[in-house]
């Protein structure tokens, strides 16, 4: 058992607490998270992006999903911690389990900071059955952390009108005409990429998240921007007055903004706001609850950014496709591991012009590492790359002109039939969703099934999302789109698709100890026709990468899927020739050059 739950029990002991629960959250509710916040990690050991950890005086148990099964199983070894899988039918609800847990008048404990407002008022009704007392203002791993990292204060920088293609007084002046609207005096928001997004600031506080700590009030004509004083440079500074946001750089002073607030109705979304800034609006003033009508706003990508996001894609493809050729030339060869690959492919896209960080951590598997959704190489954790079997990297780029992810599978030489059949169903799976037409206002539950049906219909499935939200220079995972087969309320993945919306394409297949596939591309909504039964839509792939034809089966094909990857290889190729050198562009050519479009017999 790790000596940070034993820690733990001794201090809820102390406390009188019966059952205490963390989260991954920070003070904002966001995915990512800054090294201060990682106390899951500090308490279990699980370095996953997704988890919920319940501790009790005789269990303990963490909570995750489909991506982090085979991981979380491997780190949670001998830690004392039991593995929930969420989703599956033996894995008890994790508020069911904190019921079952908590003895009658019991005593409930959380940091009310880092748990949204929804999920805590869910979590105390429930608990209210069993008359439990609850202590929310206690940071119980923060007392046990010793040398806890400090929250993150990187200087903040300004997003010019060339790449934001809106200036921030505009998109201010919109949020107000909405609030209006809405009836709402005040509104509060927590969320980095919405306040970024509105006020045209990127910073460097989230590992390959450009936003910065901090909160953001509107009252009238009043704008109070919360944040630490390191992110205000004197261009910054200047830059926030001319658009008339004050400066508050005592961040919890939000918190007795909330306490004092004279305005009747306040809107805030509870998903995106913390528990303990709801506990400080006084009991008159009305909570309307809903969307942030930035999150709606910065879903729908102007032209601006929509052409810049076409920029940064050619250059993200340069990089991975020169990559890819490196690869190529290398394995078999000369030594290979893992993380030199991800060296060598930030080295290639760090020589992009614009190019400021990854968008994630880099995602490059061989082999059975590649059945782990979001394993991670490091210098300490590496394999070897041999002349068989297959690849996986799944990576992405921050660049001036935008956020790109993509995945590649290919061929480090003689694969199995299994594993070229289930590469080539994801192939398929990407295509056909890629493809697809339908009325504005259709969500991603209804277009899942395009991809999905490949895999279903030969008994296979993939235990994640088929495509997700992606922001502007901005989180690489974003609401309010995407695409999966059945509703999941708490991701709010499921809003309609309209023009400017910027979505993944990641159909994968997974075989624990075997291998993995996953093929994505970045697609934007576009306007397609319109007649009688209203506007259609497509989608326009930006990513420009090869798709590995060695690893590919065509008997498992028809002649439209071939089709479709002969177009999408001419669009490579057109896009990406005047970039590569000479060696390279032959290459390419070879990679891009078409297949013959007849059915496959296994088609």
């Amino acid at each position: 058992m790790r000596e940070q739950i034993v820690k733990m029990r001794e201090l809820m002991k102390r406390e009188g607490i019966d059952v205490y629960y963390v989260t991954m959250d920070d003070d904002h509710q966001s995915e990512y998270v800054g090294d201060h916040y990682r106390e899951i990690a500090e308490l279990t050991g699980f370095t996953g992006s997704a988890g919920k950890l319940v501790i009790t005086m005789e269990e303990a148990g963490l909570w995750t999903d489909g991506r982090y099964f085979v991981q979380a199983g491997k780190q949670l070894q001998n830690s004392g911690v039991t593995l929930m899988k969420m989703g599956e039918p033996e894995t008890p609800a994790l508020e069911d389990y904190i019921l079952s847990h908590m003895p009658e008048g019991g005593t409930f404990g959380f940091n009310g900071r880092c748990v949204a407002c929804s999920e805590a008022e869910e979590l105390l009704w429930k608990l209210s059955r069993k008359e439990a007392h609850v202590v929310w203002n206690r940071d119980l791993p923060d007392e046990i952390w010793e040398n806890r990292p400090a929250p993150a204060a990187a200087p903040c920088w300004i997003l010019s009108e060339q790449y934001a293609g809106k200036p921030a007084a505009e998109k201010l002046s919109d949020l107000r005409k909405s609030l209006a609207e809405l009836s709402a005096e005040a509104h509060v928001i927590s969320s980095l990429d919405d306040i970024a997004w509105l006020l045209n600031l990127r910073g460097n506080d989230v590992p390959c998240n450009p936003v910065f700590l901090s909160f953001l009030l509107l009252q009238g004509d009043r704008t109070v921007l919360y944040t630490a004083k390191g992110h205000l440079t004197e261009e910054v500074s200047a830059y926030l007055a001319g658009l008339s946001v004050e400066v508050e750089t005592d961040t919890d002073r939000v918190y007795e903004a909330m306490e004092g607030l004279s305005a009747k109705t306040l809107l805030l979304e509870k998903e995106k706001t913390n528990y303990a800034l709801c506990a400080a609006v006084p009991a008159e003033v009305r909570i309307l609850d809903r969307m942030l009508p930035t999150t709606i706003a910065k879903a729908h990508k102007n032209p601006v950014e929509m052409e810049n996001l076409k920029k940064a894609h050619i250059k993200d493809g340069v990089a991975l496709t020169k990559f890819m050729y490196w690869f190529r030339q290398n394995v078999g060869k000369t030594p290979l591991t893992e993380w030199k690959t991800v060296e060598k492919l930030h080295e290639l896209r760090a020589m992009q012009e614009g190019f400021i960080e990854e968008s994630f951590t880099t995602i490059a598997a061989y082999g059975p590492n590649a059945a782990m959704c979001h394993y991670a190489p490091s210098p300490e954790q590496d394999t070897p790359i041999e002349a068989r079997g297959l690849y996986l990297v799944d990576s992405g780029g921050q660049y001036l002109e935008g956020t790109t992810d993509v995945t590649r599978t290919w061929a480090c030489g003689p694969c199995t039939q299994e594993e070229k059949r289930d590469f080539t169903l994801s192939v398929i799976a990407n295509l056909r969703l890629a493809d697809a037409r339908f009325l504005e206002g259709t969500n991603g539950v209804a277009l899942d099934y395009i991809a999905r049906e490949p895999f279903w219909r030969r008994g296979l499935n993939f235990n994640h999302g088929t495509g997700h939200g992606v922001g502007f220079l901005l989180n690489v995972h974003e609401r309010p789109v995407g695409i999966r087969y059945k509703l999941v309320p708490e991701r709010q993945d499921s809003y309609p698709f309209s023009e400017g919306m910027f979505v993944s394409d990641e159909p994968g297949l997974y075989i624990e100890g075997s291998h993995g596939v996953r093929t994505e591309n970045l697609l934007m909504c576009v306007k397609d026709h319109r007649n009688e039964y209203g506007q259609f839509c497509r989608f326009e792939a930006y990513t420009k990468c090869p798709m590995d034809k060695e690893a590919l089966d065509p008997s498992y094909m028809r002649k439209e899927d071939l089709a479709l990857l002969n177009a999408y290889h001419k669009e490579v190729y057109d896009a990406l020739e005047a970039y590569m050198t000479e060696e390279e562009r032959a290459w390419l050519k070879e990679a891009c050059a078409p297949l013959p479009e007849t059915d496959g017999a296994n088609a």
